[in-house]
């Protein structure tokens, strides 16, 4: 396996970590805030040394990831029917709407634009994952990635998606599954990998234990 292929795991626990995080929000009203974080904390992380500074750095990018990763290996082997199938359907619907963004680019300066005020506003809140901070998020999510003619739709307990905070939560998280699937982008990963070069994957995935 290549170093290439270790660096797309990560950007590829990411991604899944964001579809899962969503997915459960959007049927019980919770999130994972251990989970969240370091994605959130991504988005702001545009000019990163290593892939795993994105997620925390050496020492933290496999816990902080943790879910993701679990995720990823059930997905890519043999217990992908375990995966919750709206989980399977956000990860490829972030890598589809991703695409899709590259090939706006009034979108993408919407986005970078946002991103860069957002931190600005970090330095108001001790906390990233403020409610504030949250609706911020929410917010760029709605001004670009909403403006796409594809769009992520979830299902989940109405109850809970009817609440702007939920609402706030999942956009937000669905903009670091964005992020992510930026990077498995950049990093040379194409949708047909995990079909093709799931066992590849897997491996590399494995190494990083």
């Amino acid at each position: 396996m290549s170093q290439r292929e270790k660096e797309q795991t990560i950007a590829l626990s990411a991604i899944f970590q964001a579809a899962e995080l969503v997915a459960t929000l959007a049927k019980t009203g919770q999130i994972d805030n251990d989970g969240l974080k370091p994605l959130i904390n991504s988005i702001l992380l545009v000019n990163a040394d290593t892939t795993e500074d994105i997620y925390g750095g050496q020492w933290d990018c496999q816990s902080n990831l943790a879910l993701g990763r679990r995720i990823t290996r059930q997905a890519l082997g043999k217990e992908r029917s375990s995966v919750n199938p709206d989980t399977l359907r956000y990860a490829l619907s972030l890598i589809h709407l991703e695409s899709k963004l590259q090939k706006s680019p009034e979108v993408l300066s919407a986005l970078g634009q946002g991103i860069s005020q957002l931190d600005r506003q970090k330095a108001h809140y001790e906390d990233i994952l403020h409610e504030n901070m949250i609706a911020a998020i929410s917010g760029i999510y709605q001004d670009s990635l909403s403006k796409l003619s594809f769009r992520i739709q979830v299902h989940g307990d109405s109850r809970f998606l009817q609440q702007p905070t939920i609402a706030n939560q999942v956009r937000a998280t669905l903009l670091a599954g964005i992020r992510a699937a930026m990077l498995w982008r950049q990093l040379g990963g194409k949708r047909w990998h995990l079909i093709f070069k799931r066992k590849s994957l897997l491996n590399a995935l494995e190494a990083r234990n």
